[in-house]
Formats: C-alpha cells, sequence, structure tokens
C-alpha cells in the first residue's frame, strides 16, 4: 500500500512539475560556463503578491522532480508553505562540483567553484527575480548530501533547513558537524535520513552521525532522523522527501489529531496563548503572515469545552474577531464565555448580535439563535 501512496505522489508531482517547470540556462561567471536550472514557481505566484521560501535541489537532473512535487501535494492541503523550487542539473558535473580536498575534506578546485556558484550568483539570482522569503532549505543525495553541510559551516549559514539523504561523507564532515551545531545560535531544521538497504558504509555513517547530533544539546537545532526499511540508496529519496517537508515545516501544519491530545490538551496555561505562539513562530520562522485557520479555532474551542476551562473562551472569542471580524465566530465564543462564566443575558444579547454576520467554522446563524433563544426561555428574558 505505501509504495502505491509513494508512486501515485511522484505521479502526481510529475504532472505538476511538466506544467509549471522553467528551466533556463544560467551563465556563471565563477563556473566560467552555463549551467541548467530548474525553477518552480507556486501556483498562487502570479495571482498574488505574496513571497515564499525557497528550497534549492541539488542533483536537480533526478532529485527536482521528487521535491517540486511533494512540494506542490503538501502545499495544495496547507501541510506546508508554498515555496519556490530550484534545481540545479549537475550531469557529468556532479563530482567536479563536490570535489573536496583529501587533507581537510573542504572543497577545493571546482568544488569551491560550485560553492561560491550557489551562495554567491544563483541564490542572489533567484532572489532578486522573484518574490522570496527569508527561509531557505537546500536538499542533497549521496555526495551532494554532503556538500550542502559546508553551507552550514559558514559563519552566517546559507539555509535554514538542511535535507540530507544518504550522505556520502568527507572524511572529518561528522567532527565538522558536532563542532558547528552546539553554536548555532539561528533555528535550524536538520533532516538525516538512510535504509536498511543503502550502501553500508554510507548507513554505518550516517547512524553514527545522527548519535553525534543527538548529543548536542542545543534548542536552535532542531534535527529528525529516520531509518527506512526496505528502499535502497537510490530509491530512498522518495521515501524521505515527504517525512523531511513535513518534518521541518511542522508548525506550519493545522493542528492534528496528535498535537491536540498530546500538547494542548495537556497545557496549563492557556490553550488560546499557544495558538497565538503557533502563528508566531510560523512568522518568525519562515517570514509569512497566515491567517489563523479556522479549523485550528476549532481544535482549541473543543479543547477549552473537554477541559471545562472556559474562562478562555473569552480570549478566543477577541482573536476571533481580529481574524475574521465578518463571521459570526467570534461573538459565538464570547456568548460561550458569558453563559459559562454566569452571565446569560449578555450571553443572549451576543449571540444575537452573531446573527447578522457570515456563518463559519460549522457554526451557523440557526444554532446561535437558538443558544439565545435557550438562555430566554431559561431566564424569563
Amino acid at each position: 500500500m505505501k509504495n502505491i501512496l509513494y508512486l501515485f505522489v511522484i505521479f502526481f508531482s510529475l504532472q505538476f512539475s511538466v506544467a509549471q517547470v522553467t528551466y533556463k540556462n544560467f551563465n556563471s561567471e565563477l563556473l566560467g560556463e552555463a549551467r541548467e536550472i530548474k525553477i518552480q514557481l507556486p501556483r498562487s505566484y502570479k495571482s498574488s503578491d505574496k513571497s515564499y521560501p525557497i528550497i534549492v535541489v541539488l542533483d536537480g537532473d533526478y532529485m527536482f522532480e521528487i521535491v517540486a512535487g511533494n512540494v506542490e501535494y503538501a502545499a495544495y492541503w496547507e501541510d506546508i508553505p508554498e515555496a519556490i523550487v530550484v534545481g540545479v542539473n549537475q550531469f557529468d558535473k556532479r563530482n567536479d562540483d563536490t570535489l573536496y580536498s583529501e587533507l581537510n575534506s573542504l572543497p577545493m578546485e571546482t568544488g569551491a567553484a560550485f560553492f561560491d556558484f550557489v551562495g554567491q550568483e544563483l541564490i542572489p539570482y533567484i532572489e532578486k527575480t522573484y518574490r522570496t522569503e527569508k527561509f531557505k532549505v537546500a536538499v542533497g543525495h549521496g555526495i551532494t548530501a554532503n556538500f550542502i553541510n559546508y553551507y552550514l559551516l559558514k559563519e552566517i549559514p546559507l539555509f535554514n533547513a538542511y535535507v540530507s539523504l544518504s550522505p556520502d561523507m568527507a572524511p572529518d564532515m561528522q567532527a565538522f558537524l558536532t563542532e558547528r551545531l552546539p553554536n548555532i545560535t539561528t533555528k535550524t531544521f536538520y533532516y538525516l535520513a538512510t535504509s536498511n538497504n543503502d550502501v553500508k558504509d554510507i548507513q554505518a555513517q550516517t547512524e553514527a552521525l545522527n548519535t553525534a547530533i543527538k548529543g548536542i544539546n542545543n534548542e536552535s537545532v532542531l534535527s529528525t532522523f529516520d531509518n527506512f526499511e526496505g528502499p535502497t540508496h537510490y530509491s530512498l529519496p522518495a521515501h524521505a522527501i515527504p517525512k523531511a517537508l513535513e518534518d521541518i515545516f511542522f508548525v506550519f501544519r493545522p493542528i492534528s489529531k496528535q498535537e491536540y491530545k498530546d500538547t494542548i490538551l495537556k497545557l496549563e496555561g492557556s490553550p488560546v496563548d499557544y495558538l497565538v505562539e503557533k502563528y508566531e513562530t510560523i512568522e518568525d520562522l519562515f517570514g509569512l503572515n497566515k491567517q489563523i485557520l479556522i479549523n485550528d479555532f476549532r481544535a482549541i474551542a473543543a479543547a477549552i469545552k473537554k477541559t471545562e476551562k472556559y474562562e478562555y473562551f473569552e480570549a478566543l472569542g477577541k482573536l476571533a474577531r481580529k481574524e475574521y471580524p465578518n463571521t459570526l465566530l467570534g461573538n459565538y465564543y464570547l456568548g460561550r464565555f458569558y453563559e459559562e462564566t454566569g452571565n446569560p443575558k449578555k450571553a443572549m444579547k451576543t449571540y444575537q448580535s452573531a446573527y447578522i454576520l457570515e456563518e463559519a467554522g460549522g457554526i451557523t446563524k440557526d444554532h446561535v439563535l437558538e443558544l439565545s433563544e435557550q438562555i430566554k426561555a431559561d431566564f424569563g428574558y
């Protein structure tokens, strides 16, 4: 069943990629040649003035479509933000692009030139040409998964998130990372994956790197590791990319059943504060001012009801009025607050005033009218 799902996602991705991808020969002074790149813009790019995160995919000749399709699919369901996906085709240049010194494990000659090409030419071009946000993701596989780590070693890392799939690491890379990661001061996501059918040396190196990263105590570094059962070194990206996107953008997703059960219901403080902080984090991390989803309002309301902490309906109602001023959502939550905290007359009037507003979140005009009439009948107003 899982294999069928992966095939569906890849098929889905190819449909979108063919329709929206631009191919460009990028003339690089640093490389002394033109390099083919692929650019997929979000569906909404032409119809909005929004800005978008950038996802840079090395090994773009075979990795781009997997990443671009999964981004398009997940963004459609609002599990991740829409993003500009940029693939760098490397073909027979792959080994030259990733060349490092055997003496110090750092990029050299053609590898150093490619390192500068991405940071000094490609990224600035994308940021100048398109509407972009500050959040950037790098994706690599095998030797290119090793290569993206060099950007993390910079004093100011070029990327905010790193997707390292079956990394074929330089001899000193684990030491570099374990020395660098404790000193990272900005939120950085690091996704690492291998499988039981990976190349054995790579699997062992990846597992050792994961063990080393797990021992690092730095709240600014959010790391995730997956060791898949079944995929080979070459099929691993199709399995790992959806998981990597899910992990990197976990806070962007609507409140899930697991988040509701494991986190929100166990909060000691205000669930409304949790909701506000969730969306503030989205803006801080990704530069995106995302409107609070109505379903997230419903999740918080359900938690308030289940925990019987009705006093929090007041803050939820005020927040709903701010986010959805033309709907009855805010008045409904405020009415619940007044009703549950001993002010039925004010609750009745608040429900009545909601009747002229638009319906939202499964709350209908008939329902608020019924609540108002019930209070009127109970108290004789």
